[in-house]
């Protein structure tokens, strides 16, 4: 806390080693920034969880370093559903097909993304992600400390003062800021009083990840996730490897008791119902309650502390936007904390976080919940009007727009471009992409380019400024820095 002599000292602290918080300390560290990431759990998830990594999202991870985008798709989850693409609706994996969801705004996994981007899709479970953003903001020399616990945390003008908790001793740290990506509860958040607005709730579920032996009731089908209604069961079956492992949520009752004390006997006859094998034995590896909502923080600053992934922005999972959102959110901040860090940006720069991503995730939060709203018509295979609203997929992934007045709509369906937008990818003579010119840790000039005149990009890859000439481009750049 604060007046206690720090026994270490880092320019920013990371609190949470999820997904988000661990691509902060990536983020930051590839930038050359003394960073410390603390999470309070032993190791990283052993749970599949969050998996699907849209485009923009391996755009940003390839960008920051290649080899993150190979270790990945060589992940066993990403080898095994490299062909998994659609959403269905059955009575049992065994059972029949009532309906595949097939809406104007769904683009498939498998559908040609070569068009919008130089990435794809890659589907990589949380369990086997972690580790390879763990190893590689190490690699770029961040301090990642797992079994470490904020205990207590305080700041002024010039730092934040923390406490730590290792097996029950304490350490002192200081830092310049800190990135709370410490989750749905975050204490950070809650510390500060920083309130939330949305739909709040919309359901709550238990997650089974278990192992069986399903290949014969697969058979050759690979999608990405099945709705499967029955007289005993309701849920999402979802595949993990196409074979032995996989995930079942269930709806369940938040005022039932006894759902945290089920016996194996209750998720078994569950899983039975869901595969449609009554004899089935599968393994019970895991099970975790979680909840689906829509809300954003009112807020995703306060002072030295900055909200980021789903400690700024809850959404259900109906689109994938979730944890895609939350290190974009990272990737947004990290490269502005650097700039300051490094004295070439003056300090407002950091008001530009929240004034670009904070709009961002309200709008995506909406599309995610409209999305939700949308799926009971596949379960009923009733072919009535999609929930209106629905922005179509590749636009809440690449169309969004910063710097638009308040209460303006973020997403920018007409494809122009410009300030403010993602630099749009267009495919050079030597196969690159014009992505692959952007510089993650420094802004880039494109002269000459083939997408018009003269263009400044940010190191998030958004266009800050573009004119006919080069001109102009200095100026434009003093400004965004505040020098």
């Amino acid at each position: 806390m604060k007046g206690v002599a720090a026994v270490d000292k880092t320019d920013v602290l990371v609190v949470g080693g999820g997904l988000v918080g661990l691509s902060s300390a990536l983020f930051l560290a590839r930038a050359g920034v003394d960073v410390t990431l603390v999470e309070r759990h032993a190791a990283t998830s052993v749970h599949p969880r969050a998996r699907g990594l849209n485009p923009r999202t391996v755009e940003i991870l390839r960008g920051c370093d290649p080899a993150i985008e190979e270790a990945m798709r060589a992940t066993p989850s990403a080898r095994a559903l490299v062909d998994n693409d659609g959403v269905l609706a059955m009575t049992s994996l065994a059972g029949e097909q009532i309906a595949e969801l097939d809406q104007p705004y769904l683009l498939g996994l498998r559908a040609d993304w070569s068009v919008l981007s130089p990435a794809r899709w890659c589907l990589c479970d949380q369990d086997e992600l972690e580790p390879i953003l763990r190893d590689a903001a190490r690699r770029h020399g961040a301090d990642v400390r797992f079994g470490t616990e904020l205990s207590s945390w305080d700041q002024d003008d010039d730092a934040v003062y923390a406490t730590l908790r290792v097996d029950g001793a304490e350490q002192a740290i200081q830092a310049r800021y800190v990135v709370a990506a410490d989750g749905v509860a975050s204490p950070i958040r809650t510390a500060l009083g920083i309130g939330t607005t949305g739909h709040g709730t919309l359901a709550h579920y238990l997650s089974m990840y278990f192992r069986a032996d399903l290949r014969e009731p697969l058979g050759d089908r690979r999608f990405v996730l099945a709705y499967v209604v029955n007289d005993d069961v309701m849920g999402a079956l979802v595949p993990v490897d196409n074979a032995e492992r996989w995930l079942l949520h269930v709806p369940v009752d938040p005022e039932d008791e006894d759902v945290p004390h089920w016996p194996r006997e209750r998720h078994v006859e569950l899983i039975r119902a869901a595969a449609g094998v009554p004899d089935l034995d599968p393994e019970i590896v895991a099970v975790l309650p979680w909840e689906a909502s829509g809300t954003v923080t009112e807020r995703m600053r306060a002072g030295r502390v900055f909200l980021a992934g789903d400690a700024a922005h809850v959404m259900p999972p109906t689109g994938a936007f979730g944890s895609n959102t939350g290190i974009q959110d990272a990737h947004n901040l990290c490269w502005k904390l650097a700039a300051v860090l490094r004295g070439d940006a003056g300090p407002a720069l950091l008001d530009t976080y929240e004034a670009e991503r904070l709009p961002v995730a309200r709008r995506t939060v909406e599309q995610a919940v409209r999305r939700s709203q949308d799926r009971p018509r596949l379960v009923r295979a009733v072919d009535s009007r999609i929930a209106a609203g629905i922005v179509p997929d590749p636009v809440v992934m690449f169309g969004y727009r910063y710097g638009v007045e308040a209460d303006t709509e973020v997403f920018d369906t007409s494809g122009d471009g410009g300030p403010g937008t993602r630099l749009p990818h267009a495919w050079l003579e030597d196969g690159r992409s014009t992505l692959d010119l952007v510089d993650p840790n420094d802004f880039t000039l494109l002269v000459d380019s083939p997408l018009g005149g003269a263009i400044l990009v940010r190191p998030d890859g958004f266009v800050a400024w573009q004119g006919e000439t080069a001109d102009g481009a200095s100026a434009a750049l003093a400004s965004l820095l505040g020098r």
